[in-house]
């Protein structure tokens, strides 16, 4: 006798309901994504013991016709498929034909539904995959659908279960996925006698963000836009003052879905980078929309991971696209705000922007063509022109903007000057950071002479002095603090941030087109390592010498220094050799060569950089203020941290009780 033989259809059901339905919160979900697909203009739904002891969903939506009940609750029977070239099209959240078979067969599941055309409603129940006979009820047009004792015939499933409040907790989270991708839909979640959401249908996207999630993050959000042959990208990135310890504040919609992607989380933190502390995320609220033929849904039974036909270019769009937002928005901290930037700084979001993907969205876009790559690159180039040009009027400047080099009266004769290299800021009518899209790339003019072969050394604190230096754009504070004024109101900074953000830009530019200056050794000096930090030193001798670090082997665990950068002069080669490889082994092995090279240059630069408790001149303090205007993202440093806090008038007036 054969030992193969079929499954019976409520043991294959089972099966099917362990794949899709997972939780409480995954019958919420599908019976969301139905209403939603039936048209539903108001959804409620009703919660008792954290959706175990019941689900009630309503809504008004197109209802179902008395002969399709039947086949509603079957098993891979649904109305959006009609071919397999259909699975290539999908213009609809559900389309497998599972969810409330699934559910069926774990619940005590009972349907009223009813048609704008028929006279009276129908009622269908089924306990554990049986169903009742088809009943006529009263019942307005749409469907009530109520699922109770969630799992009663597959009790290890039930074990597993969390408690009422957690289990309602990821209810609530898969009910403010929809919400938020669905603002004009009226929706109301109820868990026991308690409201825990009603929201009303809106016609602009941040007011459905922020009865979700406050003033804090809606002050916050700055408006995006791009749109790329057929892929359009829209909705708010979280001003980088307002982050988050993990990133579950990343909603991403592909055409209404909510979707995971890693390769799109990536791209977001990269268009952050180094406007974040280390351990924090961004927040943001994306739109995608693309032709349903270009993306393959049918990945996995929840419908959560994609595959794009084209991920790069969607990649290289979302980064550019934030990137671009950034760096022509003005992200300085503002006190008594918790964000760094204006209503007036970022463009508004569109009145039709809070209109969902509708299930025919994807028919067709009639968007406006799409802008050429190049056209788009000069359009950033020349606001990004516009706004420096602006800045540099307001400045009392006549020629070329002076390099900042500190402490130049405390270097006597016969002594290393303790100035770091630097390299000039680009001259009048050329920016520092010409962007292409919301490229990266930093150009500057060549240096105009050698800069001085030592380095910044750490200078002692130097006593307070008993009045401020002054300087024709601000003067310093505790010697740590520059204090500068601009028409709106008064701006703090901190000069040690705001000088390792201006190096590290300059280092940046200056490796991309050469090495930095270095400082050969007569004698290489041999440095004893342990096992794990020689390994890691020889495996990225190509990114060590591109910030300046050059070793060879030496046998066992001993390498030699050959040569380090000239600005980090004053410190010993070993020091300055072990200083870089905590970045490299703090690493890992699945660091790029970018990230490491990054946080190679951050080391330098914040090495290089003047200290708290350094003496500042005047013209030193104005060269300073003056630079910070001529690189990009000066308004925070390397590692993440605001290199200024902006207080507006109106901010001192009231602190002043002025007003």
């Amino acid at each position: 006798m054969g030992l193969i033989r079929q499954l019976p259809p409520a043991l294959v059901n089972k099966i099917a309901a362990g794949e899709v339905i997972e939780r409480p919160a995954s019958v919420v979900k599908e019976l969301l994504e139905n209403s939603i697909d039936a048209g539903a203009n108001h959804i409620e739904i009703s919660l008792e013991g954290g959706g175990t002891d019941l689900i009630r969903i309503a809504d008004d939506g197109s209802g179902i016709d008395r002969e399709d009940i039947p086949l509603a609750i079957a098993s891979h029977a649904t109305s959006k498929l009609q071919s397999a070239d259909d699975l290539f099209q999908i213009r609809t959240l559900g389309f497998r034909g599972e969810a409330l078979a699934s559910i069926a067969e774990v619940s005590h599941l009972t349907l009223r539904t009813r048609t704008a055309e028929s006279e009276s409603g129908y009622e269908i129940t089924i306990r554990g995959g049986q169903a009742s006979d088809i009943q006529p009820i009263g019942h307005p047009v749409g469907t009530t659908i109520e699922v109770r004792n969630l799992f009663f015939n597959t009790p290890v499933r039930r074990k597993f279960l969390k408690t009422a409040q957690t289990e309602a907790g990821h209810i609530t989270e898969a009910f403010t996925r929809i919400a938020l991708a669905y603002p004009q839909v009226h929706m109301k979640l109820t868990s026991g006698n308690r409201v825990v959401h009603d929201l009303p249908a809106v016609d602009r996207w941040r007011e459905r963000i922020g009865a979700f999630f406050g003033p804090e993050v809606c002050d916050s959000l700055i408006w995006v836009e791009d749109q790329q042959e057929h892929v359009r990208l829209s909705g708010y990135v979280a001003d980088p003052a307002v982050s988050r310890g993990n990133n579950r504040m990343q909603y991403l919609f592909l055409n209404g879905r909510f979707i995971r992607d890693r390769s799109l989380q990536h791209a977001l933190a990269e268009a952050y980078r180094g406007l974040l502390m280390v351990g924090r995320f961004p927040i943001c609220f994306l739109r995608l929309e693309l032709p349903p033929s270009q993306v393959d849904v049918n990945v996995h039974p929840t419908k959560m991971e994609v595959r794009f036909q084209d991920g790069g270019r969607i990649y290289s769009q979302l980064l550019k696209t934030v990137r671009h937002r950034f760096l022509t928005t003005d992200l300085t901290a503002r006190v008594g705000s918790a964000v760094g930037t204006s209503a007036a700084a970022t463009p508004a979001e569109p009145a039709t922007a809070a209109a969902g993907a509708s299930p025919g969205f994807a028919a067709g876009h009639a968007a406006a063509p799409a802008a050429r790559p190049q056209d788009r690159r000069w359009d950033a180039y020349a606001e990004q022109m516009a706004t420096v040009e602006q800045r540099q009027a307001h400045l009392p400047l006549t020629g070329a903007i002076p390099p900042f080099q500190p402490f130049p009266s405390r270097t006597g004769p016969g002594t290393a000057a303790a100035a770091p290299p630097v390299f000039p800021p680009p001259a009048a009518g050329t920016d520092a950071a010409a962007v292409s899209g919301s490229d990266l790339d930093t150009t500057s003019s060549p240096p105009s002479a050698s800069p001085p072969p030592d380095a910044l050394a750490t200078q002692p604190s130097q006593p307070a002095a008993e009045e401020p230096a002054m300087s024709n754009l601000g003067f310093q504070i505790h010697n740590r603090y520059l204090v500068t004024q601009d028409e709106k109101g008064m701006v703090v900074i901190d000069q040690h941030a705001l000088h390792e953000r201006i190096l590290y830009e300059q280092l940046r530019a200056r490796t991309e087109s050469r090495p930095l200056e270095t400082q050969s050794l007569l004698v290489p000096e041999p440095v004893d390592l342990p096992p794990a930090e020689a390994a890691a030193a020889l495996e990225n001798k190509e990114v060590l010498a591109r910030v300046g670090i050059e070793i060879e082997p030496f046998g066992g665990d001993t390498v030699l220094i050959t040569s380090y950068p000239a600005m980090l002069a004053n410190m010993r080669p070993s020091d300055v050799l072990r200083a870089v490889l905590e970045p490299l082994l703090a690493g890992g092995k699945d660091v790029s060569a970018r990230d490491l090279f990054d946080e190679l240059l951050h080391m330098l630069a914040c090495k290089a950089a003047v200290k708290a408790g350094d003496k500042l001149s005047p013209d030193e303090i104005s060269a300073l203020l003056e630079q910070r205007y001529h690189y990009q993202d000066t308004h925070h440093c390397p590692h993440g941290r605001p290199t200024a806090l902006f207080f507006s008038r109106q901010q001192l007036d009231k602190m002043f009780g002025r007003i």
